[in-house]
């Protein structure tokens, strides 16, 4: 019984993994006006993401991070950390106008 289950376990697997690019083909061709098999081969090309294949017939090039000084990153961090602080205050006295100041 045991090797039974074990051997449905990769058909399952393999099953599971051609329905899974079925389904990036089908979201491919609905988002762009490739046909199956276009859609697949490009999927192939981009190694199954199916992400970078829209973006790469919308003409969207990859965003490249600039290199940060020490500072512009230091900066940047303080202002993200009190913009979520006031964001916290804000609610909470949204919330409860009781609360402390």
């Amino acid at each position: 019984m045991e090797a039974i289950a074990q051997t449905d376990t990769p058909n399952q697997e393999e099953n599971t993994q051609t329905e899974v690019i079925k389904s990036k083909i089908e979201l491919i061709m609905r988002q762009t006006n490739y046909n199956e098999q276009e859609a697949s081969e490009k999927l192939q090309q981009f190694h199954l993401n199916e992400i970078l294949v829209i973006r790469d017939y919308l003409g969207i090039p990859e965003k490249k991070e600039t290199i940060k000084s020490l500072n512009q990153e230091i900066y940047k961090q303080i202002r993200y950390n009190l913009d979520e602080v006031m964001s916290d205050f804000n609610k909470r006295t949204k919330t409860n106008p009781d609360a402390p100041k």
